[in-house]
């Protein structure tokens, strides 16, 4: 092969490696691809003109690029396993956040509604406590007029009927002390009798109405006993149900403070939620995507980076064979004219 055909094989091989990167920065859509293939023609252009080795800025382009797309490849990676992290440490937050925001709004709204019936069960009290001490002041109001109705006709009947036997004993006093009356004996008998009716009925209506006092007094401290004792049981509900309700309306407002702070937290986390959304979704292009896409170009630049040093390493056998030849051939001219040849 001579110097021609081996200049031409490595032109070949650095346009060969031009047109595989050109055709790589098509198929990937890589704008960097396509500046390297422009700044390799340049520098494979630039090179022959200046007499530099065209090959190793070529390689040294193609390597750099890879450096870079690995270091890029190093970044996003790293970049990834922050996101990923922060991402899962904040959403866990969230969700922990978010389960005792509902927890706690839960408790306060049992809290609410077992305050408020408490309340309502003492408002309830309060207008039977209300109700018993007017029906108990009714009561001994018509205990007290009763009593006194009692105390002026028991009085008014016990001086009918010593009355009645004052006249009686009158009467028989009168009959039997004067024998001439003997003959008014029928008379005064009759008078007699109907006193004694006039007597016995005064002291029924006295037994009965003494009775009456007597059942209406005893009902009226059998009221006034179980008034009492439904009024302490009604007054100590009120009391520990106010103090249970004050309880619960203490706890709702803790609870509300600590709801308050728990919202605070949520939405603090939910703000940086977004704001690693906005750092870490790709909005053009996933990480994966960009990943493989990003391997894929390494592959063909290191492929490509293959065909230059293949093409290299032929051209430098090529090159060492042909100057080996020409060398043979040079030695051997003298002989073939006739002339001796020295080894």
């Amino acid at each position: 092969m001579s110097l021609l055909q081996v200049a031409s094989a490595a032109d070949l091989a650095k346009f060969e490696a031009v047109r595989y990167i050109k055709d790589l920065a098509r198929k990937t859509q890589s704008p960097m691809l396509a500046q390297l293939a422009s700044r390799m023609s340049s520098a494979m252009r630039l090179g022959v003109a200046v007499g530099e080795d065209p090959f190793a800025k070529v390689k040294g382009l193609i390597t750099d690029m890879i450096a870079t797309l690995e270091g890029e490849g190093e970044a996003d990676a790293s970049h990834k396993a922050y996101c990923d992290k922060e991402t899962s440490e904040a959403t866990a937050k969230k969700d922990d956040l978010t389960a005792l925001s509902d927890k706690l709004s839960t408790k306060i709204a049992q809290d609410k509604a077992a305050s408020a019936k408490l309340k309502e069960e003492v408002a309830t009290l309060q207008n039977e406590l209300a109700g018993m001490a007017k029906a108990k002041a009714e009561a001994d109001q018509l205990r007290s007029e009763n009593k006194a109705a009692f105390d002026k006709n028991s009085a008014e009947m016990n001086m009918g009927i010593e009355g009645v036997k004052k006249a009686l004993s009158v009467l028989k006093d009168y009959y039997a002390k004067d024998a001439s009356h003997s003959a008014a004996e029928g008379a005064g008998n009759g008078v007699i009798s109907l006193l004694e009716v006039v007597e016995s009925d005064f002291t029924k209506g006295l037994a009965d109405m003494t009775a009456e006092e007597g059942a209406a007094a005893s009902d009226h401290v059998a009221f006034s006993k179980e008034n009492e004792i439904s009024n302490t049981m009604k007054s100590q509900d009120v009391k520990y149900k106010t103090k249970d309700a004050a309880g619960l309306d203490k706890n709702v407002a803790d609870l509300s403070s600590d709801l308050d702070s728990t919202s605070e937290e949520l939405a603090a986390v939910l703000k940086g939620l977004d704001k690693l959304k906005e750092m870490c979704v790709a909005k053009a292009e996933p990480y994966a995507e960009k990943k493989a896409r990003r391997e894929s170009e390494i592959a063909g630049l290191k492929e490509a980076l293959q065909i230059l040093e293949g093409e290299a390493a032929l051209l430098q056998r090529s090159a060492k064979h042909t100057l080996r030849g020409a060398n043979r051939q040079n030695v051997l001219k003298p002989a073939e004219n006739g002339g001796s040849t020295t080894r």
